[in-house]
């Protein structure tokens, strides 16, 4: 434990090449041969191991706790712990779990959003959505309070220092379109750029501080606004620099594709560029996958850049493909999110401010009003207020995934969340590795 309150710090782990500490033991335990048992008995030697019936009357055992339906113990369709053995189970018993039980193995234990065992897709994105919901007054005072700045910042910048957008002329030649290609190129390039940084810093606070909710979270505690700012303002500036590295990294990388192809020109080049900027995007997708724990590493784990980015190296090994598939995913979702709330609010906008329409349908550049610009911003705001939880809750689900089925980290937390007898039991029969 380190002194982040209620989270678990990094120990022994496989992927350090060492035992996980307190792992339970997968092998059974068969009971012991009577002593007073006749070598010459004429009782048959295939029987059932002692201890192993009970009369349909008795009550089925417990499990590690008293808990309730949905929480815990033994009930029809749970899953229970399938990492290595670890967790409460025990044989036995009408309903007891293993070969020939009448019941399945018992749920895992959930303190909070999710349960303590191996998370599939289906628990990475219901535990997301079950944040907001939980901590809703605390997620949305984050995501509606980062998300009206970031939109009032861009909303003056696109009104007041935005150049004006250039003329393209139809029938200018070749050489003519090119160069208005690459005017209009640099124009855009110096538009995004102020609204990138913006968007930038909001995402880090965004992050840094649902990073602390979601955690909470997990161990079913409440958490407010002041205690996730407490918690994530020490970290503030680490994580600064960890984003302006990735970001920095991911542009060097599509640079030194592109750059062979843009100075060799031509015909040739061209192709060239095009090449290398395909393979500098799937090196720079490889990257930032491989590195895409290196956030919550940083914020719960208390460590420095470095020691984030091989931490998160060491958590994706071995599957990158599967946090690839599930980062993916929620990136398709969020998008199709944002993209219905956009067209929303801007047809609206549209009909509102008749004058920029206009402009459009006659083929010049629109000019913008400022109830245009008021309403596409709500619009905005409401969007970064539902993505933003859901991709900062997968990104830190992922990572407690992984160190469950690396480290056994469900054990540390089921003492953190009060479950002082969770993973204490042996189980009589070897579970399934996760």
């Amino acid at each position: 434990m380190n002194d982040s309150p209620g989270w678990a710090s990094p120990g022994p782990a496989p992927s350090d090449d060492r035992p996980p500490e307190n792992s339970g033991s997968a092998e059974p335990t068969g009971p012991a041969e009577p002593a007073d048992q006749a070598p010459d008995s004429k009782w048959s030697k295939e029987q059932p191991p002692a201890a192993q019936w009970s009369a349909p009357s008795t009550p089925p055992p417990r499990s590690y706790a008293q808990t309730p339906p949905g929480q815990g113990g033994y009930g029809q369709g749970g899953y229970g712990p399938q990492h290595g053995g670890h967790g409460p189970q025990q044989g036995g018993g009408w309903g007891a779990p293993g070969p020939g039980g009448w019941g399945g193995p018992p749920p895992a234990a959930k303190p909070g959003v999710v349960p303590l065992r191996p998370l599939g897709v289906g628990d990475i994105l219901d535990g997301a959505v079950s944040t907001m919901r939980a901590h809703w007054r605390t997620v949305l005072g984050i995501t509606v309070t980062v998300a009206v700045l970031i939109q009032v910042a861009n909303t003056l910048i696109q009104h007041y220092l935005l150049p004006e957008p250039l003329a393209i002329d139809p029938s200018a030649n070749n050489a003519e379109a090119l160069r208005q290609a690459v005017d209009e190129m640099q124009n855009s390039l110096l538009s995004m750029g102020p609204t990138l940084a913006i968007t930038l810093v909001g995402t880090l606070f965004t992050t840094a501080l649902l990073t602390v909710v979601v955690s909470r979270s997990v161990l079913g505690r409440p958490v407010t606004l002041a205690d996730a700012w407490q918690e994530a303002k020490p970290r503030l500036a680490q994580l600064l620099g960890l984003t302006l590295l990735l970001a920095v990294g991911a542009c060097v990388v599509m640079t030194v594709g592109v750059l062979p192809g843009l100075l060799l020109g031509s015909g040739g080049g061209a192709a060239l560029a095009a090449l290398g900027g395909l393979a500098g995007f799937v090196v720079m997708v490889w990257l930032l996958i491989r590195f895409s724990l290196a956030s919550p590493a940083l914020m719960l784990e208390r460590q420095t850049i470095g020691q984030a980015l091989r931490r998160s190296a060491k958590l994706v090994q071995g599957s990158w493909w599967r946090i690839f598939g599930i980062t993916l995913l929620t990136m398709l979702l969020t998008g199709l999110v944002s993209l219905i709330i956009s067209m929303l609010f801007s047809f609206i906008a549209f009909l509102v401010d008749g004058e920029g329409i206009s402009n459009l349908l006659k083929g010049s550049a629109p000019e913008f009003g400022w109830g245009f610009l008021i309403i596409t911003g709500i619009g905005a705001v409401i969007a970064m207020a539902i993505t933003y939880p859901i991709s900062a809750g997968v990104t830190v689900l992922l990572y407690i995934d992984q160190r469950i089925r690396r480290e056994a980290l469900d054990l540390d937390l089921a003492r953190a969340a009060g479950l002082s007898d969770y993973g204490t039991e042996q189980p009589t029969h070897p579970t399934p590795g996760s």
